[in-house]
Protein backbone atom coordinates (compact mmCIF):
# COMPACT_ATOMS: atom_id res chain seq x y z
CA UNK A 1 0.00 0.00 0.00
CA UNK A 2 1.09 3.16 -1.09
CA UNK A 3 1.48 6.24 1.54
CA UNK A 4 -1.22 9.03 0.11
CA UNK A 5 -3.34 7.58 3.03
CA UNK A 6 -0.41 9.21 5.21
CA UNK A 7 -0.49 12.99 3.84
CA UNK A 8 -2.77 15.01 5.78
CA UNK A 9 -3.91 16.99 2.54
CA UNK A 10 -4.60 13.86 0.86
CA UNK A 11 -6.95 12.58 2.99
CA UNK A 12 -8.35 16.90 4.04
CA UNK A 13 -9.76 16.32 0.21
CA UNK A 14 -11.85 13.85 1.17
CA UNK A 15 -14.09 16.41 3.04
CA UNK A 16 -13.78 18.01 -0.39
CA UNK A 17 -17.37 15.19 -1.40
CA UNK A 18 -19.90 16.56 1.28
CA UNK A 19 -19.33 20.24 0.72
CA UNK A 20 -19.39 19.99 -3.12
CA UNK A 21 -22.54 17.73 -3.02
CA UNK A 22 -24.29 20.29 -0.32
CA UNK A 23 -22.97 23.08 -2.62
CA UNK A 24 -23.38 21.94 -6.38
CA UNK A 25 -25.97 24.18 -7.64
CA UNK A 26 -28.76 22.61 -10.08
CA UNK A 27 -27.59 24.21 -13.34
CA UNK A 28 -24.33 21.92 -12.55
CA UNK A 29 -25.61 18.90 -13.88
CA UNK A 30 -28.20 17.11 -16.66
CA UNK A 31 -31.75 18.00 -15.60
CA UNK A 32 -30.98 19.13 -12.56
CA UNK A 33 -28.70 16.07 -11.18
CA UNK A 34 -25.30 16.65 -10.26
CA UNK A 35 -22.58 14.31 -10.59
CA UNK A 36 -21.57 11.55 -8.44
CA UNK A 37 -18.94 13.14 -6.66
CA UNK A 38 -17.87 10.30 -4.36
CA UNK A 39 -17.21 8.65 -7.37
CA UNK A 40 -14.76 11.14 -8.98
CA UNK A 41 -13.29 11.16 -5.67
CA UNK A 42 -12.74 7.56 -5.04
CA UNK A 43 -11.51 6.46 -8.06
CA UNK A 44 -8.30 8.40 -8.25
CA UNK A 45 -7.76 7.96 -4.81
CA UNK A 46 -8.15 3.82 -4.90
CA UNK A 47 -6.31 3.35 -8.15
CA UNK A 48 -3.68 5.70 -6.59
CA UNK A 49 -3.42 4.08 -2.97
CA UNK A 50 -4.50 0.55 -3.71
CA UNK A 51 -7.27 -1.87 -2.60
CA UNK A 52 -7.28 -1.82 1.31
CA UNK A 53 -7.10 1.98 1.34
CA UNK A 54 -9.76 2.81 -1.13
CA UNK A 55 -12.35 0.28 0.18
CA UNK A 56 -11.78 2.36 3.73
CA UNK A 57 -11.91 5.69 2.00
CA UNK A 58 -15.39 3.96 0.45
CA UNK A 59 -16.37 2.71 3.83
CA UNK A 60 -15.42 6.20 5.61
CA UNK A 61 -17.44 8.20 2.59
CA UNK A 62 -20.30 6.15 2.68
CA UNK A 63 -20.61 6.81 6.30
CA UNK A 64 -20.23 10.46 5.85
CA UNK A 65 -22.97 10.67 3.07
CA UNK A 66 -25.69 8.62 4.81
CA UNK A 67 -25.10 10.67 7.67
CA UNK A 68 -26.29 13.44 5.14
CA UNK A 69 -29.47 12.20 3.97
CA UNK A 70 -30.68 10.17 6.93
CA UNK A 71 -33.36 8.19 4.71
CA UNK A 72 -32.57 4.46 5.55
CA UNK A 73 -30.75 3.64 2.34
CA UNK A 74 -26.11 3.49 1.92
CA UNK A 75 -23.95 4.03 0.30
CA UNK A 76 -21.71 1.96 2.15
CA UNK A 77 -22.17 -1.48 0.13
CA UNK A 78 -21.63 0.20 -3.41
CA UNK A 79 -18.40 2.71 -2.38
CA UNK A 80 -17.01 -0.40 -0.52
CA UNK A 81 -16.77 -2.15 -3.52
CA UNK A 82 -15.70 -0.04 -5.69
CA UNK A 83 -12.77 1.30 -3.77
CA UNK A 84 -11.44 -2.22 -3.60
CA UNK A 85 -12.04 -3.00 -7.25
CA UNK A 86 -10.44 0.04 -8.51
CA UNK A 87 -7.17 -0.06 -5.41
CA UNK A 88 -6.94 -4.00 -7.12
CA UNK A 89 -7.09 -2.56 -10.66
CA UNK A 90 -4.96 0.28 -9.91
CA UNK A 91 -2.47 -2.42 -8.51
CA UNK A 92 -2.72 -5.41 -10.98
CA UNK A 93 -2.57 -3.38 -14.25
CA UNK A 94 -0.67 -1.29 -15.67
CA UNK A 95 -1.52 2.16 -13.91
CA UNK A 96 -4.44 3.56 -15.81
CA UNK A 97 -3.62 6.44 -17.57
CA UNK A 98 -5.99 7.35 -21.14
CA UNK A 99 -8.96 9.72 -20.27
CA UNK A 100 -11.52 7.38 -22.01
CA UNK A 101 -10.70 4.29 -19.37
CA UNK A 102 -11.35 6.72 -16.59
CA UNK A 103 -14.90 8.32 -18.10
CA UNK A 104 -15.80 4.75 -18.44
CA UNK A 105 -14.58 3.18 -15.06
CA UNK A 106 -16.82 6.86 -13.50
CA UNK A 107 -19.58 5.66 -15.80
CA UNK A 108 -19.47 2.35 -14.68
CA UNK A 109 -18.73 3.17 -11.10
CA UNK A 110 -21.72 5.68 -10.60
CA UNK A 111 -24.13 3.00 -12.41
CA UNK A 112 -22.89 0.38 -9.48
CA UNK A 113 -23.50 2.53 -6.60
CA UNK A 114 -26.73 3.80 -8.27
CA UNK A 115 -28.12 -0.05 -8.90
CA UNK A 116 -27.02 -0.45 -5.13
CA UNK A 117 -29.58 2.15 -4.03
CA UNK A 118 -32.34 1.04 -6.42
CA UNK A 119 -31.86 -2.22 -5.38
CA UNK A 120 -32.29 -1.25 -1.49
CA UNK A 121 -35.44 0.41 -2.56
CA UNK A 122 -36.30 -2.94 -3.95
CA UNK A 123 -35.56 -4.61 -0.90
CA UNK A 124 -37.73 -2.22 1.47
CA UNK A 125 -40.37 -2.20 -0.87
CA UNK A 126 -40.98 -5.72 -0.38
CA UNK A 127 -39.87 -6.30 -3.99
CA UNK A 128 -42.34 -3.64 -5.98
CA UNK A 129 -41.54 -0.78 -7.07
CA UNK A 130 -44.10 1.91 -8.16
CA UNK A 131 -44.07 2.97 -12.15
CA UNK A 132 -43.75 6.65 -10.69
CA UNK A 133 -40.39 5.37 -8.61
CA UNK A 134 -38.87 3.59 -11.11
CA UNK A 135 -39.01 5.86 -14.04
CA UNK A 136 -37.68 8.11 -11.33
CA UNK A 137 -34.99 6.15 -10.19
CA UNK A 138 -33.75 5.45 -13.89
CA UNK A 139 -33.85 8.67 -15.04
CA UNK A 140 -31.77 10.07 -12.10
CA UNK A 141 -29.09 7.15 -12.64
CA UNK A 142 -28.98 8.05 -16.21
CA UNK A 143 -28.51 12.26 -16.01
CA UNK A 144 -26.21 10.76 -13.02
CA UNK A 145 -24.42 8.69 -14.87
CA UNK A 146 -23.67 10.90 -18.18
CA UNK A 147 -22.80 13.82 -16.34
CA UNK A 148 -20.36 12.27 -14.55
CA UNK A 149 -18.51 10.22 -17.24
CA UNK A 150 -18.18 13.60 -18.88
CA UNK A 151 -16.52 15.24 -16.00
CA UNK A 152 -14.22 11.89 -15.13
CA UNK A 153 -11.76 12.11 -17.90
CA UNK A 154 -10.97 16.22 -16.38
CA UNK A 155 -11.20 15.46 -12.83
CA UNK A 156 -9.94 11.85 -12.13
CA UNK A 157 -6.90 13.02 -14.32
CA UNK A 158 -6.16 15.64 -12.69
CA UNK A 159 -6.12 14.16 -9.66
CA UNK A 160 -4.36 11.40 -10.17
CA UNK A 161 -1.77 13.45 -11.94
CA UNK A 162 -1.13 15.53 -8.50
CA UNK A 163 -1.46 12.20 -6.03
CA UNK A 164 1.13 9.87 -7.98
CA UNK A 165 3.29 12.35 -7.63
CA UNK A 166 2.66 12.62 -4.03
CA UNK A 167 3.38 9.16 -3.65
CA UNK A 168 6.99 7.76 -3.75
CA UNK A 169 6.90 4.45 -5.97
Amino acid sequence: MNRLHRQPICVASALMVPMAILATPPWFGLDGVPPCWVVLWLLPWALVDGPVSGALAGLALGLVLDGLTLDGLTQVPGLLVLGWWWGRLGRRASPVQRSFNLGLLALLGTGVLGLTMMLQLLIRGGGVLEPSVQAWGFHTLLCQILVTGVLAPMLVSFQLLIWRRRVPQ
